[in-house]
């Protein structure tokens, strides 16, 4: 029988950790990215929890189109979180979106005070999370630049 290898000691378990070291894998970014994650879930099962996907269909899809990219973008700040930062910026204008949704999307205008409100909150939420994932970039850009001095 050969020898099995330590996985401790394979290069791409040293590179993970030295990634994991150079990204925001504080408790702060992974809290961060959780609740992004939690927010674009919910936006998106939200036409079945507030129960607008029958009498909104627009909205419902919108919901769900809009809520998985926000999850999306949460897991690529997860598992590649040095190409994705400069994606955060996008959950802003998501978050906005979100927001306005009710009013643009659905053909009559008349979506539901509980829809309205749940949209609200959801988007601006996302967004504030969305600058908070900003922030956290342009921290690790100055440590970074720091560093490298």
């Amino acid at each position: 029988m050969g020898s099995h290898s330590d996985m401790s000691t394979h290069p791409e378990i040293a590179e993970m950790r030295a990634r994991l070291e150079r990204t925001g894998s504080s408790g702060r970014a992974i809290a961060l990215e959780g609740l992004i994650l939690m927010a674009g879930l919910y936006a998106a099962i939200s036409p079945w929890v507030i129960h607008f996907s029958s009498t909104a269909p627009n909205l419902r899809t919108n919901n769900l189109i809009v809520g998985l990219a926000v999850a999306l973008i949460a897991l690529g700040l997860t598992l590649a979180p040095e190409r994705m930062l400069r994606m955060a910026w996008v959950l802003v204008p998501l978050g906005v979106w979100l927001v306005i949704s009710p009013w643009v999307v659905t053909v009559t205008h008349t979506a539901s005070n509980g829809v309205i409100w749940s949209n609200v909150v959801t988007g601006a939420v996302t967004a504030l999370l969305g600058l908070a994932a900003m922030g956290l970039t342009v921290g690790m850009n100055k440590r970074k630049q720091h560093h490298n001095r």
